[in-house]
């Protein structure tokens, strides 16, 4: 198989109203991404709240996006993943049979098993499904690593494995993988280093920046992947101040309180234990959202 999803992707926020879902608000979203040229849409991950979701609302989340991306260009991969394996399995085949491109399933976090463990969770999950599956991972939210041996491991053994999200923030660790397998997608998920990612060899992006300017972030992976270096680069350190500015608190907290600025939600909301930033941070949010032509509905 080997053949999966690449280019620039949008790791969807979620917006909530009164506490419950905003499907109305979710799908207009979606559409602005796909008016905007986007690759992929990413329900349901990290910067989907996609922990403190229901099931009800995780599965609603992904019928809602494969119905507005249906007859497009856009493509979608959906959030699959759990602490327990048999959670993580079940999302992915309710994704398959939804009708996604592809599914991406997080380390499984809190119960931090070994490589051996990660490596019996995922092939659990590769062979469970018939689509791409892009492994996710992000450590710093886990708290384990899915070393590069494990994924060699995976990739080789599981013929819809196709690459991995990397969002370790380590450029070497992106440089590792890509020397010992050039075949492997490595997709970053790391907003701030996009561009060296890309012009290391990276075949895509899960941006959350996305959500603010998807054109910028569609440019940006497109000039890379043709090869236009100096293109994505000046589009890169364009983006640096903002791509610094939504990590100042917990993604996703800055990027809604963004969009909310930005005018793209209605609220600003988020599931507890997420909070509105500090006034300190929106202030700062604010700020340096004005430097950017960000398009509306």
């Amino acid at each position: 198989m080997k053949t999966g999803l690449k280019g620039s992707m949008t790791a969807l926020i979620t917006p909530f109203k009164n506490n419950k879902l905003d499907e109305e608000m979710y799908a207009k979203l979606i559409k602005r991404q796909i008016n905007n040229k986007i690759d992929v849409v990413v329900p349901v991950g990290t910067t989907g709240e996609s922990a403190t979701l229901s099931h009800e609302e995780h599965r609603c989340c992904i019928e809602i996006a494969v119905e507005v991306c249906k007859n497009t260009d856009v493509k979608v991969m959906a959030g699959a993943g759990s602490n327990a394996t048999s959670e993580a399995i079940s999302l992915a085949k309710f994704a398959q049979k939804c009708g996604v491109d592809g599914v991406l399933s997080v380390t499984p976090y809190y119960n931090k098993p070994m490589q051996e463990g990660l490596y019996q969770h995922y092939k659990a999950l590769a062979n469970a499904v018939d689509i791409p599956v892009l492994l996710y991972n992000v450590p710093s939210r886990t708290g384990c690593d899915l070393l590069p041996e494990t994924i060699y491991r995976l990739f080789n053994d599981c013929s819809n494995v196709y690459g991995v999200k990397e969002a370790t923030g380590s450029i070497e660790r992106c440089v590792d993988l890509l020397a010992h397998e050039p075949k492997l997608s490595v997709i970053c998920g790391d907003d701030v280093i996009n561009y060296p990612i890309l012009s290391n060899g990276g075949n895509g992006v899960i941006s959350v920046t996305a959500n603010l300017v998807p054109d910028k972030i569609t440019n940006l992976t497109h000039a890379a992947i043709d090869g236009n270096y100096d293109k994505a680069k000046k589009i890169n350190d364009k983006l640096y101040p903002l791509n610094r500015v939504l990590f100042c608190e917990s993604n996703p907290i800055p990027i809604k309180a963004a969009m909310y600025i930005a005018g793209l939600l209605d609220v600003l909301e988020y599931r507890l234990p997420l909070t509105e930033p500090s006034k300190e941070n929106m202030s700062k949010i604010e700020k340096v959202i004005k430097q950017y032509n960000i398009k509306g509905f």
